[in-house]
């Protein structure tokens, strides 16, 4: 047998038939357990990020949720309240439709329908007929008392017709020659009409035009109504309201964050409200706003601009969008942490608006 055949029948050694071991040891384990994943501390992190941020997510959808479903009930309770009234105004229970009218305003002054309703209400209470005892008079020549009831049939007739200025005309006269003609009725009367001229001068009634809004002699006329009797809840806050308005427009190209205060003010309760300009207390506001982004963004204040424009650009208005750029672009620099503290980069800011004048 060849040396060769002799050695292929040996037993073989194990070291030199079995391949190379591959149990596991602490120096080819260490490397593999470092590159394979993240850290479990990070991990456990993120998951509880995560978590919370789902939480936080479902929470402010549930309180966006939660308000919209109250403001939906508040205004279903408003015009129920609306409707009872009416009914009881057709009833001629007037002390009970009155009372559910004020609840309305003080709850929501500028709620759809309020006024129109307080205002028939009070044109019916005051133009009811009711039987009235009227004293004979002691005068001396005696006067002719068909002219009286002519010129106050004149005045009923008039307030009936809405017409207010005729009304207060013939109260002037009644007054002037019979003032001892029917005084409590005359009174009531004279609260009547200067009511609502005074109202009809603040907000703008069918036919009417922004450039009749007189916000000043309205004010004067409710004001005069008081001597005559206690203004109602709606006259009261269209008063009060108005005269916010006017010490908003009197700080005009003046001082533009007090502009803004006091039409803030204002459009919470009639966002609508306006003076001869035809400027909306809401339009005013986003104007001052805008305004106010605008000395920010010129002092370099790059953070302040951005909320004032964001507080501006609430507000649905075509008027806005040649200011976007400048808006994106100072969100830009605020977010470049910078923190607002100087300029980084150069702005042109957007070529302003040109309001209608205040008269």
């Amino acid at each position: 047998m060849s040396e060769h055949e002799l050695h292929d029948t040996q037993p073989h050694s194990i070291e030199q038939t079995q391949p190379q071991s591959v149990r596991p040891t602490k120096e080819n384990t260490q490397p593999r357990l470092q590159r394979v994943g993240w850290p479990r501390w990070f991990l456990a992190v993120l998951f509880i990020l995560l978590i919370f941020a789902g939480a936080l997510a479902g929470y402010g959808s549930g309180i966006g949720q939660r308000r919209a479903a109250q403001a939906t009930l508040v205004a279903a309770q408003l015009q129920e309240q609306l409707e009872l009234g009416i009914q009881k105004m057709n009833a001629g229970q007037y002390d009970l439709a009155r009372q559910h009218f004020d609840f309305i305003v003080q709850h929501a002054p500028n709620f759809p329908g309020v006024m129109e309703a307080y205002t028939e209400l009070l044109l019916r209470m005051q133009l009811s007929p009711t039987p009235t005892n009227t004293p004979t008079l002691q005068m001396t020549p005696t006067v002719d008392l068909r002219s009286a009831e002519t010129i106050y049939e004149n005045v009923r007739s008039a307030l009936k017709a809405r017409d207010w200025n005729a009304a207060l005309d013939n109260l002037d006269s009644l007054r002037k020659n019979y003032p001892a003609y029917k005084t409590a009725e005359v009174d009531s009367l004279y609260y009547l009409a200067l009511r609502m001229r005074g109202v009809s001068k603040i907000v703008l009634g069918p036919g009417q035009v922004c450039q009749d809004i007189n916000l000043e002699g309205g004010i004067y006329d409710l004001t005069r109504a008081e001597r005559f009797g206690t203004l109602d809840a709606v006259a009261q806050n269209l008063r009060t309201y108005a005269r916010l308005y006017l010490i908003g427009a009197s700080y005009w190209d003046q001082d533009w964050e007090k502009a803004q205060s006091f039409f803030a003010q204002v459009m919470a309760g009639y966002p609508s409200m306006m003076d001869a300009s035809c400027m909306t207390a809401t339009e005013r506001w986003r104007y001052a706003t805008i305004k106010r982004a605008e000395k920010f963004l010129a002092s370099g204040d790059y953070c302040a601009a951005e909320e004032q424009f964001n507080l501006a650009f609430s507000v649905t208005s075509q008027k806005n969008e040649p200011h976007y750029p400048t808006a994106t672009q100072v969100a830009i620099e605020c977010d470049g942490g910078n923190g607002g503290n100087g300029p980084t980069a150069t702005l042109v800011p957007t070529p302003t608006e040109t309001p209608t004048p205040t008269p």
